[in-house]
């Protein structure tokens, strides 16, 4: 079983636990997640079986697209509404402020992950630590957020966003940050994925979705192909002895007429034989070599 199955996660869930539901429901075997969300967080989780997870890293590093409501007054130990409450604000923001502080978060910009992260320290996730009463300190750093918008005041306690950001960087700490510019607390009260590299929600199933084609024994209906994750990375259609030498781990030729592009900082390219995926290759000493290739 090679391919994708985009979930939209329901609350209440890991990651892992979703991933173990699905894989449970396809019969898969080789299966991981391309990208965690907290139980408290719901939407697009990419799960890939087979092959295809050799691709997880090309989806993680893609750019997220979030919904999310922040709880003012309140700053929690996780800065979701799991934790315990660590300190009040009377302070409640105008839409004026809102609006003026969300420019200094867009760009590369400087951030403290939740100590209630799976980053590791010392080997140990930053949770276990944290949850077992230790001192956690993660370092700051710099993340990219492309786009920061304020979708609407809900009430006087709540404000709902829209963000497009970059691999690594974690929402809970925007409302965090967001909130102390603000001069007051907040949290993360609601929080949904919209997209996750390539994919998004309108290629998403539910768990209750996905159970119903395996009563019906169509639950493999639901995976997208593995080039599905590459749909934004060029292609290059190869030929049989071409397909033969990337499978043995060798480079190949470039075509008559065909210039390779800058080694440096190129993504790699999706080499095809008959329309389905061989390898991607990437231009190193003139020729084409294979960086991942598939078993298909």
């Amino acid at each position: 079983m090679n391919g994708w199955l985009i979930l939209d996660k329901p609350l209440g869930l890991s990651s892992t636990q979703a991933l173990g539901k699905a894989r449970r429901l396809l019969g898969a075997k080789k299966a991981g997640h391309g990208g965690t969300l907290d139980p408290l967080a719901s939407g697009v989780l990419p799960l890939a079986f087979g092959e295809a997870t050799k691709l997880i890293s090309f989806v993680m590093d893609g750019r997220k697209e979030y919904r999310f409501t922040v709880r003012w007054g309140e700053a929690r130990t996780t800065d979701d509404a799991e934790g315990d409450v660590t300190a009040v604000s009377e302070v409640r923001p105008t839409e004026t402020a809102i609006r003026a502080a969300l420019p200094g978060f867009i760009g590369d910009i400087s951030q403290t992950p939740p100590i209630f992260s799976a980053i590791k320290v010392a080997g140990e996730r930053a949770y276990d630590l944290a949850r077992a009463g230790e001192k956690v300190e993660l370092a700051s750093r710099i993340v990219q957020v492309f786009d920061f918008q304020l979708i609407s005041i809900d009430d006087n306690d709540h404000a709902s966003f829209a963000v497009t950001c970059g691999k690594g960087t974690y929402v809970r700490s925007l409302a965090r940050d967001l909130a102390l510019k603000l001069g007051t607390a907040g949290y993360v009260s609601a929080l949904r994925r919209d997209r996750s590299g390539p994919f998004t929600l309108d290629r998403a199933i539910s768990l209750e979705n996905l159970a119903e084609l395996s009563h019906k024994g169509e639950a493999l209906t639901a995976l997208l192909d593995i080039g599905a994750a590459l749909d934004d990375i060029p292609a290059r259609v190869i030929d049989d002895r071409e397909a033969r030498l990337l499978r043995h781990g060798q480079g190949i030729m470039p075509q008559p007429g065909e210039i390779l592009p800058n080694p440096n900082g190129t993504q790699p390219v999706l080499a095809t034989h008959h329309g389905n995926p061989v390898a991607l290759i990437a231009p190193k000493d003139g020729i084409w070599h294979p960086v991942r290739g598939f078993n298909l």
